[in-house]
């Protein structure tokens, strides 16, 4: 055969003659356009099995045609598979044939099979190791994320062949990256984070928190810092209080991580000094306000002398405590039960720790710094812990609260903490007539019992 006609008409005359019946072409045809064996097999009234026993018998056909065509065709189908994966074309080059539809058969009949990807088999595509592509795919997903114009070069790091339907398999709902808004590539666990990676490397500079909000989709400057504390790339920059990637070397960083941490530092190596000369001397290392120093005197790592010099506490300084702060409208006190309203907002409701007035913190003994009173709940609850730090006060955790009570962003929550027995009780403290939840529940459709 080899001699009457050339390599490139064969499967074009074997599909025309009489090798293959009626049912084998039309069950070759229907796989070559991604139709199931029970799809072909049910347009010819036959069972998904019957369909496959007639595909195999029409793959057998096709490559003892094959055979007789051109000796060695196996091997030349098996070397053109350069990489995970390469498109049918490349096969048909390789075999000299016409990009036909019994050319899958023959792909098959050679040991190759369609890569395998997180969206399936993808047609029109052959490899040796089906597995190889979804391997090769899964390294370009670790080094996520992309600009959308280095996803040409990521993938052919990654060992990816050229012509991939890369866009599409990257949208993909299996997919573990996603297009952001701004067309770049980044993880659809992470896309936060990854869209700030991108735009501290663009922008080239360390960025306050407030800048990244919108690259990053966020609410507060509070959910920006907790989501890249979490983060290895990026780091903090003191006592600026900027944030940059760990990768710039170059950058200039504090030696101290806090300002408490400097003050500590400057009394341990200095001895006793006067407030004047202490602040003098950590705002030379670490500048922060007035205000933030005097909050570090709080650390549980300082204190008084009997001649009014900071020391530290180690050494036989007295602990400072702060003059009790006045009493806010959100927080009341009978007896032994503290009362405090919490307004819901995103942080509640995804149990973050909540911001609160001091005055809390001071009633309930905690005048340095960390300390921290813990409340035990009933229902099976984690406790209620409230913590003073050096410059904030918080409480936590009240989602499960939050979840059970069913209220929403805007309600007001009651917490009542019962000192004489470190109990504390959590209740839905909204008016009745300006609840956003029960306005969202009387505006909601009744349910429809079926």
């Amino acid at each position: 055969m080899g001699d009457e006609r050339s390599m490139g008409e064969w499967l074009g005359w074997v599909w025309g003659a009489e090798v293959l019946d009626e049912r084998e072409r039309a069950i070759v045809a229907g796989r070559s356009e991604g139709r199931t064996l029970d799809e072909v097999g049910a347009a010819l009234g036959l069972s998904r099995e019957r369909a496959r026993q007639i595909q195999n018998r029409a793959r057998k056909r096709l490559a003892e045609m094959a055979d007789i065509a051109q000796e060695g065709w196996r091997e030349a189908v098996r070397a053109a598979c350069v990489g995970p994966a390469a498109p049918r074309e490349a096969f048909a080059a390789a075999l000299g044939v016409i990009d036909h539809v019994a050319l899958d058969e023959l792909l098959a009949a050679a040991g190759l099979d369609a890569p395998r990807t997180w969206a399936g088999p993808l047609r029109g595509w052959w490899s040796v190791d089906p597995n190889a592509l979804g391997v090769a795919l899964r390294h370009l997903v670790d080094d996520a994320p992309f600009r959308s114009d280095d996803l040409s070069w990521a993938a052919s790091a990654a060992g990816l062949p050229a012509g991939l339907p890369l866009a599409w398999l990257l949208s993909h709902s299996e997919s573990r990256l996603a297009l952001s808004p701004d067309g770049h590539w980044v993880r659809r666990k992470a896309r936060g984070r990854d869209a700030a990676y991108l735009w501290l490397l663009e922008t080239g500079r360390p960025c306050q928190a407030d800048e990244l909000i919108v690259p990053m989709a966020a609410t507060t400057t509070a959910a920006v810092r907790e989501a890249l504390r979490r983060d290895d790339r990026f780091r903090r920059i003191r006592p600026e209080g900027t944030w940059a990637l760990a990768e710039w070397t170059h950058l200039r960083a504090s030696a101290y991580a806090s300002a408490v941490e400097a003050m500590v530092a400057v009394v341990a190596e200095s001895g006793p000094l006067s407030l004047a000369r202490l602040f003098a001397r950590v705002t030379e290392l670490y500048p922060v306000s007035p205000w933030r120093l005097k909050q570090c005197l709080l650390s549980d790592q300082l204190g008084e002398t009997l001649d009014g010099l900071v020391d530290l506490v180690s050494r036989g300084a007295r602990p400072f405590e702060e003059a009790e702060p006045a009493r806010p409208d959100t927080m009341a006190v009978e007896g032994e039960v503290l009362g405090v309203r919490i307004p819901v907002n995103r942080d509640v409701l995804r149990g973050s720790g909540i911001n609160v007035h001091t005055w809390l913190t001071w009633r309930l003994g905690l005048r340095q710094a960390p300390m921290s009173r813990t409340f035990v709940t009933s229902g099976g609850h984690s406790p209620l812990v409230v913590r003073r730090g050096t410059s904030s006060a918080q409480l936590s955790s009240l989602r499960r609260h939050a979840l059970e009570l069913k209220v929403v962003d805007g309600c007001v929550l009651a917490v009542l903490l019962r000192l004489r027995d470190n109990t504390a009780r959590v209740g839905h403290g909204c008016v009745p007539d300006t609840c956003p939840a029960r306005r969202a529940r009387a505006a909601a459709p009744p349910a429809v019992n079926v």
